[in-house]
């Protein structure tokens, strides 16, 4: 079937976007995974590519494209690679649409030209030790200072994507109490400088997967924040935050589709170089029927993840289609990448191979973004059960 999501700029930059990775990513990533993070040089690199500025608009340094098809082409040639860009893909895919759709000019003012260039990374934080997916349960507090010219944030948070190397992170803090009503009220969230007093970046986590992408726990201590860095209104928090899920799911399922389409294409490659019993491994039925399998699986999850593109660059995808998607790539995902590591026999256990560090990278796509089960949960309420 001919692919019709993209066009002659975007497969401009994949070829461009190609050829640095190979010069740029590939020769050195395996001192990125023994080291459990990107340097944080190489975000700049990233910035002169361009990579950060896409969607921003003109006036503050971007391109000014209201597209997210070229973050599916970074997904499609890093995961062809068996690579990845650190923790920089939080900055993009979840940090932007939040200064896009919350900031002031003034405040864009201030924050879009330096995220640009990568001279400022962002990151956002949101879990809570011992709260998990229920945000509303958090308890990190953001108290108005009494002559109303700051915040003082206190508390704790944890699972933090691109959390050792940000400069400023989206915190989502408690500015008020919970109702009887709506558990959910009272939550805002700030723009904190990372440089600030009181702020500190406790342990980089050692994760199964996304061994590149640093991860951390942070603590605030009577952080001051200055009034001028909130983002949107006051206690309006959580609802800004469920009006980003949909970008934020289809970019787990894009991305899980990704990795599939990329299992496939190396365990094609090894069955083809690597002989048993005097044949390549391609050449037993078994071999072929498994590939067969996991290509038809993969054909149907590019379907679905073009779909749901299409339906997001249009403003079109509900948060019942976004969770749909992202069930269904990251299950494809899942089943296919297994059977393509079985392929590579012992060898698919080791490290050196991409398919080992894409099977451990692969997992938490069925946990973060919301659970399968949220997903299944999602889905069912829109169908009415």
């Amino acid at each position: 079937m001919r692919r019709t999501v993209f066009n002659e700029d975007h497969e401009a930059f994949r070829e461009t976007l190609r050829a640095f990775i190979e010069a740029e990513v590939v020769p050195v990533y395996d001192e990125w995974f023994a080291a459990g993070q990107a340097p944080r040089d190489f975000y700049y690199k990233l910035g002169e590519l361009g990579v950060f500025g896409i969607s921003v608009p003109e006036e503050f340094g971007g391109a000014g494209l209201d597209t997210h098809k070229f973050e599916a082409v970074i997904y499609e040639e890093t995961a062809r690679a068996g690579i990845n860009f650190g923790g920089s893909g939080v900055h993009v895919l979840l940090a932007l649409p939040y200064i896009k759709m919350l900031a002031t000019d003034e405040q864009k003012k201030r924050y879009l030209p330096k995220f640009v260039t990568g001279e400022e990374m962002w990151a956002i934080a949101m879990t809570e030790p011992g709260t998990g997916s229920d945000l509303a349960g958090m308890k990190t507090t953001a108290r108005l200072s009494e002559d109303g010219t700051h915040y003082v944030l206190n508390g704790a948070k944890t699972f933090i994507t691109g959390g050792v190397h940000a400069d400023k992170v989206i915190v989502c803090a408690r500015t008020a109490a919970p109702t009887a009503e709506d558990r959910r009220h009272g939550i805002s969230l700030f723009a904190v400088d990372t440089k600030s007093e009181g702020y500190s970046v406790g342990r980089k986590l050692d994760k199964l997967g996304l061994r590149t992408s640093d991860t951390a726990e942070l603590a605030f201590v009577d952080v001051k924040v200055p009034v001028e860095d909130l983002l949107g209104e006051e206690n309006k928090g959580f609802y800004y935050l469920g009006h980003n899920l949909a970008s934020e799911r289809w970019g787990i399922a894009f991305g899980a589709y990704a990795q599939a389409k990329a299992a496939v294409r190396f365990a094609k490659q090894y069955v083809q170089e690597r002989t048993v019993f005097g044949k390549p491994v391609a050449h037993f039925q078994n071999t072929k029927f498994e590939l067969a399998a996991c290509q038809a699986e993969v054909d149907a999850a590019e379907a679905v993840a073009d779909r749901a593109t299409e339906a997001l660059d249009a403003g079109e995808l509900t948060p019942a289609e976004a969770a749909s998607a992202k069930l269904f790539c990251t299950e494809v995902a899942h089943r296919v990448i297994d059977r393509c590591l079985q392929l590579h026999g012992g060898y698919g256990y080791m490290n050196e191979y991409p398919i080992a560090r894409l099977y451990a990278d692969n997992r938490v796509n069925r946990i973060y973004g919301g659970t399968s089960e949220i997903m299944k949960t999602i889905i069912a309420k829109d169908m009415g059960l």
